[in-house]
Parts: C-alpha cells; sequence; structure tokens
C-alpha cells in the first residue's frame, strides 16, 4: 500500500535553520532518502518551494477561484513530502518516526487511495 508522507511545520512563521545547523538537517534528510531508497520503499520525494511562490484553485458557487500564497487560512507550512510503497500503517509510521524533523515540524501519515 502507498503512503504519503507530508512533513511541514506547526507554525509558518519558524525560520528554517541556516548555517551549519541548516547544512547538518539538509545532510540528515540526505541520508534519510538514501536509506528509503536502499530499502526499496520510495515512490518519489522532494522539497517544495515556498507557499509564497504557491497558488490555490478552489471552486465557490460554481466559479474557480485562484489565490496565492501564502495561505492565510493555514497556520502550518507544507515543505515537503515522501510517496512510500510500505507493507502497513505501522511500517509507514515506523518511516515517519524516522524523518529528520525539529521542534515544531509535523510528519501527516497518509494512506493513498489506489485508483
Amino acid at each position: 500500500m502507498r503512503y504519503l508522507l507530508l512533513i511541514g511545520n506547526e507554525t509558518k512563521t519558524a525560520t528554517p535553520p541556516s548555517g551549519p545547523e541548516g547544512q547538518a538537517r539538509l545532510q540528515a534528510f540526505m541520508r534519510f532518502s538514501e536509506e528509503l531508497s536502499k530499502a526499496g520503499k520510495t515512490i518519489v520525494g522532494e522539497r517544495l518551494r515556498p507557499e509564497s511562490e504557491a497558488s490555490r484553485v478552489r471552486v465557490k458557487a460554481g466559479h474557480q477561484l485562484i489565490t496565492d500564497g501564502p495561505f492565510a487560512e493555514t497556520k502550518e507550512a507544507l515543505g515537503g513530502f515522501y510517496l512510500l510503497e510500505c507493507a502497513s500503517r505501522d511500517e509507514a509510521l515506523e518511516w515517519a518516526k524516522k524523518v529528520p524533523i525539529g521542534d515544531g515540524g509535523v510528519v501527516d501519515v497518509r494512506p493513498v487511495w489506489q485508483m
């Protein structure tokens, strides 16, 4: 079964680590990505550009509305994702616990409907 690991931060105002701390975090994510790949679990994984570069399409009263980010409706910021092939929810959760997020980081684990 496929699981989507959505990686974010509980607040949009959190400052991404920079300097040595930022480099250490980047290296930790690279090691994690390599571990997933070696285990044959990764379908795809990507870091997302900032919400300020995003757009949202919404339908209201039959009309399509486009809103450019950042989106005030949400307090959390999505920073990246992994799409994994796992045997079970428990396995997906074990991988999610290994994602090298820092304080305030979150990982949502969502099963994917097979179409």
